[in-house]
C-alpha cells in the first residue's frame, strides 16, 4: 500500500495557498487565520508547520530569489551583459512596486524581515561574486558580504516612496551609481548600463515580470506536489 507522508503534503499545500495569497491579495492583508480557514484547518495545525507568517513569507522569498537567478540566465543568452542584469532587475522591482501595491507589500515586507533578508543577501552576495569580482579582484568574502548588506538598504530606499519622493527613473539611477561605487565598476560603463535600461519601456518590464513571476510560483508549487506524489509512487 501506498503511503503519502501527509506532513509534507500538507506542507506543501500550505505553501501554494500561501502564496497565491501573498501574491494576489497582499502579503500584509492575508492573515494565518484566513489562511487556515482557506485550507480547512485551525490556525494551531497551520502554525505547527509554519510558526508564523514570516516563515511562509521565506518560502516564496526562496522562490524568488531562485527565479531572480533564472532571469539573469535568460537575459544573458538574450546578449546582455550581467552589469546590465542587476540594472534591469532593479528596475524592473522599483517599476512593479510603483504600479502594483500589492507588489510593493510583498517586496517592503521582504526588505523588513529580518529571516527574509538573510536569505536575500547570501543569494545575492554570491550573485555580487560573479557580476562585479572583476572590478574588485582583491576584496575577500568579508567584502562582498557587508557590501550587500549597504545594496539591500540603497534597494529597500529605491522602494520605499513618500509624497515627496523623486521619479522613479531618478531613484534607480541614484542607487545603481551608489552601488556601482560600492563595487569599483567604471563610471563609463555604469553610466552606458543606466542609460540603456532606463531607455528601456520599463513601465511595461515592471508589469511582465511580475505576471511572470507569478506564474513562476504557480508552476513551481504545483511541481513540488507533483515530485512530492512522484516520490511516493502516487505520480507517474
Amino acid at each position: 500500500m501506498i503511503r503519502v507522508d501527509r506532513a509534507e503534503l500538507t506542507r506543501n499545500e500550505i505553501v501554494r495557498v500561501a502564496a497565491t495569497r501573498f501574491m494576489n491579495d497582499g502579503y500584509t492583508k492575508t492573515t494565518v487565520a484566513s489562511l487556515a480557514k482557506m485550507l480547512n484547518m485551525s490556525t494551531g495545525n497551520l502554525t505547527f508547520h509554519f510558526p508564523t507568517k514570516e516563515h511562509m513569507l521565506s518560502e516564496l522569498v526562496d522562490m524568488l530569489c531562485k527565479y531572480q537567478w533564472k532571469m539573469m540566465e535568460e537575459e544573458a543568452k538574450d546578449g546582455y551583459s550581467s552589469v546590465m542584469a542587476i540594472c534591469l532587475e532593479l528596475l524592473t522591482i522599483a517599476s512593479a512596486c510603483e504600479q502594483d501595491e500589492v507588489a510593493k507589500d510583498f517586496f517592503l515586507s521582504t526588505y523588513r524581515s529580518e529571516m527574509c533578508m538573510d536569505m536575500i543577501r547570501k543569494n545575492d552576495t554570491q550573485r555580487a561574486k560573479e557580476v562585479f569580482k572583476k572590478y574588485c579582484p582583491d576584496r575577500t568574502d568579508a567584502f562582498f558580504i557587508e557590501s550587500e548588506v549597504l545594496v539591500s538598504g540603497i534597494e529597500y530606499a529605491t522602494l520605499l516612496t513618500t509624497s515627496e519622493s523623486a521619479p522613479l527613473d531618478v531613484r534607480v539611477a541614484a542607487a545603481l551609481r551608489t552601488i556601482f561605487s560600492i563595487y569599483n565598476v567604471p563610471k563609463a560603463l555604469g553610466e552606458e548600463k543606466i542609460r540603456r535600461v532606463l531607455s528601456m519601456n520599463y513601465q511595461k518590464l515592471g508589469l511582465d515580470t511580475l505576471k511572470k513571476f507569478r506564474e513562476y510560483v504557480d508552476q513551481t508549487t504545483e511541481q513540488a506536489l507533483f515530485d512530492l506524489l512522484k516520490r511516493k509512487g502516487v505520480a507517474n
